[in-house]
């Protein structure tokens, strides 16, 4: 079981008259097993909340913690450690190397901190199955359709079987099918690898798929 803890939470970029306060007072608790949809207007800092609890951005003030501990207090190298393990991203883009294979891609994460090689291709075939692309392997991210390459990221950040799957608009490239699709991939896998879910959408009718929905509004969290 893992937990998630935010307390005001706060996040300003730039300094002075030129400052932008984007985050002001988050408040939010979550656990293994939800699953959560953020909404909200364009600039109201979902993304920023979500690079937060995936430790990409550091707060300005306020209280972070995982399982009882701020992993900002963490040394370099173990912060690197637990945003490599501990959580897994997927963004709107799916950032895959054209140079590789879909197979290859989706064994990245695993060079930082690798587990065996035969394990870790074990699993990340495992995976592609899962998303149903193993007949897809040796391809290239070009050979594939949009939604087969967020498959392909939603099987790379699973490589480490995180506690934390965090996706910032993974469905905002698709078209409805398609997102539809990929929004039930992820709460299918979330309900098999019993993690905790956090997905950013301006999508109503995906984050309407989704238990928990909290909505973000002038930089503050409300329960929708």
């Amino acid at each position: 079981m893992t937990t998630l803890l935010l307390e005001a939470v706060t996040k300003t970029f730039g300094e002075g008259p030129a400052a932008v306060e984007v985050l002001r007072g988050v408040d939010l608790a979550a656990a293994s097993g939800d699953a959560i949809a953020v909404t909200g207007p364009s600039g109201s800092g979902k993304s920023t909340l979500l690079h937060i609890i995936g430790t990409l951005e550091r707060p300005s003030g306020g209280r972070l913690e995982v399982d009882g501990e701020d992993p900002f207090r963490l040394p370099d190298r173990e912060l690197a450690r637990f945003r490599n393990q501990v959580t897994g991203f997927v963004f709107q883009d799916s950032h895959l190397l054209p140079q590789y294979t879909v197979l290859e891609n989706v064994l990245l994460p695993t060079l930082a901190f690798p587990p065996p090689a035969a394990e870790a291709e074990a699993t990340g075939r495992g995976l592609l199955e899962r998303v149903g692309l193993g007949h897809r392997l040796g391809h290239r991210p070009a050979e594939l359709s949009g939604g087969e390459r967020q498959r392909v990221a939603v099987a790379r950040a699973l490589i480490h079987h995180p506690a934390m799957l965090l996706c910032d608009e993974p469905t905002g490239n698709l078209d409805r099918t398609n997102a539809m699709a990929v929004a039930n991939l992820l709460l299918e896998l979330r309900e098999e690898f019993k993690g905790l879910l956090i997905v950013v959408t301006h999508s109503d009718e995906v984050a309407a798929r989704f238990a928990r929905r909290v909505r973000l509004v002038e930089g503050q969290c409300f329960e929708a």
